[in-house]
């Protein structure tokens, strides 16, 4: 009996100890009303690959940090080619999609030739283009200028500049590329039935030495062009440089695109007559915001294959204002 006692203890204290025997399931907490806190986001890793070194991608990549701020989940690795040349880009992009980039924003060099490249990176993260399209590649969408749209307003600045007619020579940096394709097909469309001429359209692979000489040798060897027109960002200053070398400032006007210092500098001093300027502060900012949104599952951010970023134009009375508004942007 002793012996009996001494177990029913001993198992007493154990289901004291462990809870022996069936417990009841504890009630659930209280209902607080609040919502469960939601997951925390990803943070992404996006990428913007440029075509060329110009001023011009300065002011992109701060819309891309201005976007990357604005959202708290982003890193931008914001990549340069230093030689403009489509292999170079191409091994950018290659080194971004190796290093596990959930977006690229890309300024195709040579669109016509790199669809099959492009196809293949587009197979292996979200893939859009700014400023240089290649719309028959698998990227989702293009934000940037409607570059045909700039070359036309390029041509009514031509008119303008020469109410009486007369010749004139185009520079670029890659006639292939889309948007100097574009550009080119816009300024001839407004032309089309005019007074003004175009002599040809030179090309120099986004070499800046090149453009100038382009140009130089351009007045040497066509003495009576009347205007030139640079379609690249870094052609506005070649052209000049090379017009003021030849003490032709004002006697031969110049249409040129872009906010490169030099050229607002030459508008405002009236050397330059006047340039077509795009958004690019927009293009890195839109670009690297919608692709958040879009991987993020608003589907719509990127809806429609192309959107677009207008441009406006730029006279001896404008720069003052736009500089002063870029210096904003800047944060200068």
């Amino acid at each position: 009996m002793k012996i009996i006692k001494s177990v029913l203890a001993a198992v007493c204290l154990a289901a004291l100890v462990s809870g022996c025997g069936k417990s009841e399931t504890p009630a659930p907490a209280a209902d607080s009303g609040a919502a469960p806190a939601p997951a925390p986001a990803k943070r992404l890793k996006l990428a913007f690959v440029s075509n060329n070194a110009a001023t011009f991608w300065t002011i992109a990549r701060s819309g891309c940090d201005a976007a990357a701020k604005e959202l708290g989940n982003v890193d931008v690795d914001f990549r340069i080619p230093s030689t403009g040349s489509s292999a170079e880009q191409q091994q950018i992009l290659d080194d971004l999609v190796a290093k596990g980039v959930d977006g690229i924003a890309v300024s195709p060099i040579d669109p016509k030739n790199q669809i099959d490249f492009l196809n293949k990176i587009a197979a292996q993260t979200l893939l859009i283009c700014c400023d240089s399209d290649a719309a028959d590649s698998k990227r989702v969408c293009y934000i940037g200028t409607d570059n045909f749209a700039a070359g036309v307003q390029a041509g009514k600045l031509i008119k303008e500049a020469l109410p009486n007619g007369g010749k004139i020579m185009v520079f670029v940096g890659f006639a292939d590329a889309q948007n100097a394709k574009d550009r080119f097909g816009g300024i001839k469309q407004e032309l089309e039935g005019s007074s003004v001429s175009i002599l040809d359209l030179r090309t120099d692979d986004t070499d800046t030495v090149r453009a100038q000489k382009n140009a130089e040798d351009t007045l040497v060897k066509y003495p009576d062009v009347a205007c030139l027109v640079g379609l690249y960002n870094y052609n506005g200053p070649a052209i000049l440089n090379a017009v003021r070398s030849a003490g032709m400032a004002g006697k031969v006007k110049i249409v040129c695109f872009d906010e490169n210092t030099e050229t607002l500098d030459g508008v405002a001093s009236g050397d330059i007559y006047a340039t077509v300027v795009q958004q690019p502060f927009e293009f890195g900012k839109q670009a690297i915001t919608k692709m958040a949104k879009y991987l993020g599952g608003d589907k719509d951010a990127l809806a429609g294959g192309k959107q677009i970023v207008p441009t406006r134009n730029l006279k001896k009375d404008d720069v003052a204002g736009f500089k002063a508004d870029l210096a904003k942007i800047l944060g200068q």
